[in-house]
């Protein structure tokens, strides 16, 4: 058994990563932080969780604390974790970030995105993209890990087969993407209340969304990864990606539609998706000619997927769904707390989805 505390646990993701981990055999929150909510008891902001969680308090975040851990979990807005995470580290106690601090390599752009100096920058070397299908073997043994922001996950995912067998123009890349209003968190904004969401969809950040580069970089990535793979002596061709989001009135959800053009015949895409998807557990590559629902995959860490060559033409989309507060945000963080430490990559994550 480990124990685990939980930074910022009064939000979506945090009450997500306790309504997972109460089913974890191998875990125990021992600790869980929030200056604003110190003394209240877990069941008493979420009575969801009475019995499991009945004599667990909310207190100030304590280094000495935290460091006791095995692993801690921040499930903060940006710039929290860079203050703590290097003197837990130094602890030996194991850091798995769901916030954006530590998914760019690149300080100074992280910078230009979230408007302030990167707090930490000495550590973003050693921190890893915590996207299990592409990088299981690095998260095995890392300390500190950058859990992928939810449309991030859903967009590699949908290209990843694509790009590393590359069929598809990297510099023509379209991704067409709606999320459910949790995906704003849930601190009270206008635009999230229910008389501004409900009955309407609009889009946001058409001109550039924080979450642009970090898709960017992850889509470099597995174009790098093929090539050595392949041993390709070819150029590595720029990524050219659109990507728009949409507030869609729903709690929770993540549809991404991706667009890419065929740069030869593709063969059968279908047989491609599958076979790289046999050995992925939250992967469901879905049968020809399907269209996944969100609901299919809510509560659950999984990202359903469907490829179509609409009228066989030059140009394929891939329909890509998960829940954005599972599989894009706590779910994939216990995935990468159990490949960390171990456990099977299922552990606590087998529940199917709820429907309606």
């Amino acid at each position: 058994m480990i124990k685990v505390g939980i930074v910022g646990g009064t939000g979506y993701t945090g009450v997500e990563l306790l309504r997972l981990l109460a089913q974890h055999p191998h875990v125990s929150v021992a600790a869980i932080t929030s200056r604003s909510e110190t003394g209240v008891k877990v069941c008493d902001m979420y009575p969801n969780l009475r019995g499991h969680y009945d004599t667990l308090a909310f207190s100030e975040p304590d280094a000495k604390q935290l460091g006791a851990m095995d692993a801690v979990f921040f499930a903060t807005p940006h710039g929290v974790a860079h203050a703590l995470a290097g003197e837990l580290l130094d602890n030996g106690t194991r850091v798995i970030d769901l916030s954006a601090d530590f998914r760019l390599r690149d300080a100074d752009e992280w910078s230009r995105w979230y408007d302030q100096p990167h707090g930490a920058p000495a550590l973003l070397d050693e921190a890893v993209y915590g996207l299990p299908e592409m990088h299981r073997e690095k998260i095995k043994n890392a300390r500190l890990i950058a859990v992928p922001g939810c449309y991030p996950t859903a967009v590699q995912l949908g290209y990843l087969p694509l790009l590393e067998a590359g069929l598809i123009d990297p510099s023509q890349l379209i991704a067409d993407c709606k999320s459910g209003v949790t995906g704003a968190g849930r601190g009270a904004k206008v635009g999230s209340l229910l008389a501004e969401a409900s009955e309407s969809m609009k889009a946001y950040g058409a001109g550039g969304h924080r979450h642009l580069p970090e898709i960017s970089q992850g889509l470099r990535d597995i174009q790098q990864l093929a090539d050595i793979q392949q041993t390709a002596n070819t150029q590595q061709q720029p990524i050219g990606l659109t990507f728009v989001p949409h507030l869609t009135p729903m709690i929770r959800g993540i549809h991404a539609t991706l667009y890419g053009r065929l740069t030869a015949e593709p063969g059968d895409l279908q047989a491609l998706f599958e076979k790289r998807y046999a050995n992925e557990p939250f992967v469901d590559v879905m049968p020809a000619g399907s269209h996944p629902e969100t609901r299919s995959v809510k509560g659950i860490n999984t990202c359903r997927l469907a490829v179509h060559r609409p009228g066989n033409g030059n140009t394929v989309v891939v329909l890509s769904v998960i829940d954005n507060l599972v599989k894009g945000a706590s779910g994939q963080a216990i995935q990468n707390l159990n490949l960390m430490f171990g456990f099977d990559e299922n552990t606590g994550l087998t529940a199917p989805a709820l429907m309606p």
